[in-house]
């Protein structure tokens, strides 16, 4: 059997974690964050929130390192659990890497619209009410195609990309955050709740799992690292993206509303960038804004195209859908085939146009803590030291509650019709996958 090829090292992993892990959201969505939580609700939400997923990345961090495979919940969970079982997790956590392919492809014609509104014309459908334009779309697919086409050639050419597209946004937050600070007030963040403190910080909370899936990334290129690679580096990648990673999502939006009265945002896409434009009336300071944007949105688009397709390869490779998608290019040592599966399931995707953002938000959300609690169960199954076990149940029990906040009517914030319906399409896809490589 053809192995991928083996480049990289711990600071690959960072990238690839925290890369994945944060997007345009601050960007796009912020009014959407600020309308559930407030300042102060939003704050505390992806803190709460992110604390609650390191038990969750305590348990990848050790799993990786006794099972370094790329299938990483497929893998973990067929050590103790039936086949349906292990496709199950895996076919789920595809859903919550690969999604956030089409949000991204969705996402860039958005940003590019905001520099030039002339983008937004030659109108071809809707869905949803929302508005599909052809300029938007070929965009998207533009920008599709050149991420499949860098996962295609190799692992350490989207590394190298990956390493600049986070570093670089990571450089130009702090430039911008330094003037927002300097610039704004503590009257802005007023009220500091957008409804009662503990129903803001729950509506953020909820997704706060989709916005900080990534971190678990890692074990997806597990197979991939470096020879002289040591083992523990898997650990502290995991670590430092989550907290780096929380970190950067409390400031950012703390920083916007900081520099602008927080309310008025609720009601204007692109909220950050629209709050340093009114607080500045400066333009190249929007654009260094829009450029850490499109940074994020590269480096996000590429670190989940690469954990999705890994984890379809995974699937191929045992099996559990078509063999043909878990083959290596002979040439590249890429999982080629599961690289052009996933383009064009992005492709596809990106038709469903601005409409899709949110109900993806809450589908990935959703998604990924499942993938979670199968991460967890498996290795409370395979553990046997008290304390770890102790560490692998809170991660369990976080991911269930998370599930719960989704699926339980009675909860602010639970699935819509959209968001039922999204998961369903996809749990029926799954189950077509599987049937015809069953009849294979």
């Amino acid at each position: 059997m053809i192995s991928l090829a083996r480049k990289l090292r711990t600071t690959e992993y960072f990238t690839l974690a925290f890369g994945t892990m944060v997007g345009v959201g601050w960007l796009v969505v912020m009014d959407d964050w600020l309308r559930r939580g407030g300042p102060l609700g939003a704050i505390l939400g992806f803190v709460l929130g992110g604390a609650a997923l390191l038990p969750i990345g305590y348990v990848y961090g050790h799993l990786v390192i006794a099972i370094p495979d790329a299938g990483s919940e497929i893998a973990y969970t067929e050590k103790v659990f039936p086949r349906g079982v292990s496709f199950a997790t895996g076919w789920m956590m595809s859903l919550a890497y690969w999604v956030v392919c089409p949000w991204e492809a969705v996402a860039v014609g958005k940003i590019a619209a905001y520099l030039s509104p002339a983008l937004n014309s030659v109108e071809l459908y809707r869905v949803a009410g929302k508005p599909v334009y052809l300029p938007h779309l070929m965009i998207g697919l533009a920008l599709a195609a050149v991420i499949t086409t860098l996962n295609y050639r190799g692992i350490r050419v989207s590394a190298t990309f990956q390493n600049w597209t986070t570093f670089g946004l990571l450089a130009l937050f702090v430039l911008f955050a330094s003037f927002g600070v300097a610039r704004g007030r503590a009257v802005n963040m007023q009220p500091l709740f957008s409804h009662s403190s503990f129903v803001s910080i729950l509506l953020v909370v909820q997704i706060v799992p989709y916005f900080m899936t990534g971190f678990e990334s890692v074990p997806k290129c597990a197979e991939q690292a470096n020879p002289g690679f040591r083992s523990r580096g898997f650990f502290t990648a995991i670590m430092l993206a989550v907290l780096v990673g929380v970190v950067f999502y409390a400031a950012v939006i703390a920083v916007v509303a900081w520099v602008y009265p927080w309310q008025p945002l609720t009601r204007h896409s692109f909220a950050t960038a629209f709050a340093f434009r009114k607080a500045f009336q400066s333009e190249w300071l929007v654009n260094i804004i829009l450029a850490a944007a499109v940074l994020s949105l590269l480096k996000v688009f590429n670190g989940n195209f690469i954990a999705s397709s890994r984890l379809f390869f995974a699937l191929g490779r045992r099996g559990l859908i078509d063999e043909r998608v878990g083959r290596v290019h002979e040439r590249n040592l890429t999982p080629a085939n599961a690289a052009l599966l996933v383009g064009l399931l992005t492709a596809m995707g990106a038709f469903a146009g601005e409409a899709i953002l949110i109900p993806i938000t809450e589908v990935g959300s959703m998604a990924s803590a499942v993938g979670w609690l199968a991460t967890c169960a498996a290795y409370l199954a395979i553990e046997r030291a008290s304390g770890r076990r102790i560490v692998a149940i809170a991660g369990a029990l976080v991911a269930v509650a998370l599930i719960g906040m989704k699926l339980l009517p009675l909860v602010p914030g639970h699935f819509s019709v959209a968001e039922y319906m999204a998961l369903g399409i996809w749990i029926l896809a799954g189950l077509a996958f599987r049937r015809k490589a069953k009849a294979a």
